[in-house]
């Protein structure tokens, strides 16, 4: 981690960008209600704002931004590419309309959705994303959901390795290899989901021993947790005290011990629901 944005650190990624250490996540915020949501989040200090074409909230994270006073140059804007539009063309083309919804001229990061491998296009996906990023339209592109089989197929066809791989890790599921393997190739890990949701180990000694050691919420100690562990978490709330309660984890450090306790809760079937990249697919 180097310099700070506001009281969040920035992690450098492999093409020299950087990236605030703990986003915020957009889904399913839409409407009014989501719009008046991501605004508190860019009020209570966020920098990182994640959203999807399959979020259906684009617009709304753009209203949002303007209507935050938050100059532009100082906030990450993330998108990602939904499987219906693989093709190259399609990318090159969602792209663009990504970029029309949330009223700006460039996202600071791009990933592919889901490789969904039985379509077998996520590589004409990334071609297109190393293209917007030679033109100028994406800062930096990665993945989301990428086994190590659909990183090395990409990076062997087209010499560019992902910035960022985007995967589901939270306690129950801490993606050990796989976190491995992402900084064995000098890539970023972004963890959804990064409490696991409505499975959130709050009440797990493992978390709420810690919790009461440090004199912070559960909540917090998992996205410390993340933070130890490498990965760049983007928590997702409504709530402006949970908001700013999630930026709040800079203030202590968890032991080593305490660490490892909590991914020792990791489980052969954590996944949320049956996200596997292998099967799983999202159009």
């Amino acid at each position: 981690m180097s310099e700070i944005s506001g009281q969040v650190p920035l992690v450098t990624l492999n093409d020299g960008t950087d990236l605030p250490a703990i986003g915020f996540g957009t889904y399913p915020l839409t409407g009014a209600e989501g719009e008046a949501a991501i605004r508190g989040a860019l009020d209570a200090g966020y920098r990182l704002l994640d959203t999807a074409v399959n979020y259906g909230n684009e617009e709304e994270v753009g209203r949002a931004l303007r209507a935050s006073g938050v100059p532009r140059d100082e906030v990450w804007l993330t998108s990602k590419i939904p499987g219906r539009h693989h093709g190259y063309d399609d990318a090159i083309a969602s792209t663009k309309e990504s970029l029309q919804r949330l009223g700006v001229d460039h996202l600071d990061l791009h990933l592919i959705h889901w490789p969904n491998p039985s379509v077998d296009r996520y590589a004409e996906a990334w071609r297109a994303l190393v293209d917007l990023r030679q033109q100028g339209l994406v800062r930096s592109i990665g993945v989301s959901n990428f086994t190590e089989a659909h990183l090395d197929r990409i990076i062997a066809e087209t010499g560019v390795t992902p910035a960022v791989n985007q995967i589901e890790l939270h306690p129950y599921f801490p993606q050990v290899a796989m976190r491995a393997a992402n900084e064995a190739r000098g890539i970023q890990t972004e963890s959804w989901s990064p409490m696991g949701k409505r499975q959130a180990p709050f009440t797990e000694p493992a978390v709420a021993d810690a919790a009461a050691a440090h004199g912070v919420t559960p909540g917090q100690v998992i996205l410390r947790w993340q933070l130890q562990i490498g990965s760049l978490p983007i928590p997702k709330s409504a709530t402006p005290s949970r908001q700013r309660e999630n930026l709040d984890v800079f203030g202590f450090e968890l032991s080593t011990d305490e660490v490892e306790a909590i991914t020792e809760l990791g489980r052969p079937d954590g996944r949320l629901f049956g996200g596997d990249p292998e099967t799983h697919e999202e159009m």
